[in-house]
């Protein structure tokens, strides 16, 4: 989210200028394959995250086993 936020006003100024110099350019930007490569890297992304924080969950519920197990509850 954080690279997308920083692209956003670099991309926005890119397609003025772009728009400035013809037409015809921007037609030639493949907007379709930008699209779906965000998608695909923010998908990857997203379920790295989910890995990562679904890990660390079971790690946590078997530490408070654990620890509920050694005081008796």
């Amino acid at each position: 989210m954080e690279g997308a936020r920083w692209a956003g006003p670099r991309a926005k100024r890119g397609l003025r200028t772009a728009m400035e110099r013809g037409g015809e350019l921007v037609d030639r930007i493949p907007v379709d394959d930008v699209v779906e490569q965000v998608r695909d890297y923010v998908d990857t992304a997203r379920d790295a995250i989910n890995d990562v924080v679904k890990d660390e969950l079971d790690d946590l519920r078997k530490a408070v086993r654990r620890q509920r197990k050694r005081i008796g509850i």
